[in-house]
């Protein structure tokens, strides 16, 4: 049952090295700060258009 014991390590081993790998960050500082800029800027297009929208039912 050796065998079986290090293999069940093994795995619970594996398991946690994959969970710390998809939990990290690959982005280095100036890409994420590109990233959210552009998420930003997004945002505040489509908040403009909808105050727009806003103001457009207000008038009518």
């Amino acid at each position: 049952m050796a065998r079986g014991n290090q293999r069940d390590k093994a795995r619970e081993a594996n398991l946690k090295k994959q969970a710390a790998v998809k939990s990290k960050n690959s982005k280095s500082g100036s890409e994420m700060q590109r990233d959210k800029e552009a998420v930003a800027a997004k945002m505040r297009e489509k908040q403009a258009a909808a105050d727009a929208k806003k103001a457009a039912e207000g008038k009518k």
